[in-house]
């Protein structure tokens, strides 16, 4: 698929959440009974392996040493079991935990890390998530990380009802002052013991959702990075390396590699990215973009950040789309210093 027909597909499925459209799915009818059977059999074949007991990362990261009058930032985690990080044994290395400490570094200030994520969970559960995260109205969140997507694909969740679920989300919890950043449906087609067609088809429906997702957050004021590499090209070329015992979580080093791709945003979104980054890079094709065709591009390359920039034209609400350079796990991940509560 193109990017502009992907854009075409994520701007309907969009407008379709927004104006309450009903069953836009992610699959053709055609499709819906080969896909079951596929499904069942991968079912079958991952799953294997995976730790009962998702790591406690919750706790303060960082010296533990707040500037005077400068309270420890607050991240909260929200999602399914990649934001809680299953599929590891320690907490450090879980994604809530990495973007914990790289932010303290950064900001060279203690962050305190919260998660409501649930293993298992579809977007329809964002909205008891977003309950628990602002029932302590003295306490929102600085920054708020949702990683959603992967089980309203093999759940066959309506695209429409996904977005709609997302999207309600990061209004609240951008009304109530936290700033939100979206990991998008990561790309499924990589899960190693994935047949084809189903490999081909849950390529095809994670990179439109992904796209949707973005239309959705960005237009509500979050901002989305491209989680493809989640379990992407790199997970592809390396399943031994970055796959986790069940072949299908990520494997510590995998969240590392989403954690340092996920770390800039969340950085930009407090404003403690370096100014002449925000900036966008003509060489390395960032720029603004209607946010359907920005949102395409995102979903076809892991690590891209968008952003709303401009406010509605002609053509719709624009985008800043940028390709934050990556940088190696090694170079900038911290020693967690986490005091578990």
């Amino acid at each position: 698929m193109t990017s502009m027909s992907r854009a075409r597909v994520a701007r309907r499925i969009a407008a379709g959440a927004a104006y309450g459209g009903g069953g836009i799915g992610l699959a053709g009818a055609a499709a819906v009974g080969l896909l079951l059977a596929e499904l069942q059999l991968a079912r079958r074949r991952v799953g294997i392996g995976t730790p009962d007991r998702v790591p406690n990362a919750r706790g303060l990261y960082g010296d533990g040493r707040p500037t005077a009058g400068e309270p420890p930032l607050r991240l909260m985690m929200l999602g399914d079991s990649t934001a809680a990080g299953q599929g590891v044994h320690r907490a450090g290395q879980t994604p809530g935990a990495l973007l914990a400490s790289g932010l303290a570094a950064v900001a060279e200030r203690p962050v305190d890390l919260g998660s409501v994520a649930a293993p298992g969970a579809c977007s329809d559960d964002l909205d008891r998530q977003v309950a628990l995260v602002l029932a302590d109205h003295g306490r929102v969140p600085d920054i708020c990380v949702i990683m959603i997507g992967a089980n309203d694909v093999t759940h066959r969740m309506p695209a429409t009802l996904s977005v709609r679920h997302l999207s309600g989300a990061v209004r609240r919890l951008r009304t109530a002052g936290a700033e939100v950043v979206v990991g998008t449906c990561p790309d499924l087609g990589t899960i190693e013991r994935v047949r084809q067609p189903l490999r081909w088809l849950a390529r095809r429906t994670s990179r439109q959702l992904a796209a949707a997702q973005t239309i959705g957050a960005v237009e509500q004021g979050g901002r989305t990075v491209s989680l493809g590499d989640l379990l992407g090209p790199e997970f592809a070329q390396n399943p031994r390396e970055l796959f986790g015992p069940d072949n299908y979580h990520p494997s510590a080093e995998g969240y590392a590699t989403a954690a340092m791709a996920v770390l800039p945003s969340v950085c930009a979104a407090l404003g403690l990215w370096p100014a002449e980054e925000e900036h966008p890079d003509a060489l390395r094709r960032e720029g603004f973009l209607p946010v359907a065709r920005a949102a395409a591009e995102a979903a076809s390359e892991a690590g891209t950040e968008v952003a709303a920039a401009m406010p509605t034209g002609p053509r719709g609400p624009w985008a800043l789309l940028k390709r934050r350079r990556r940088r190696r796990v090694s170079e900038t991940e911290p020693t967690p210093s986490a005091q578990p509560r």
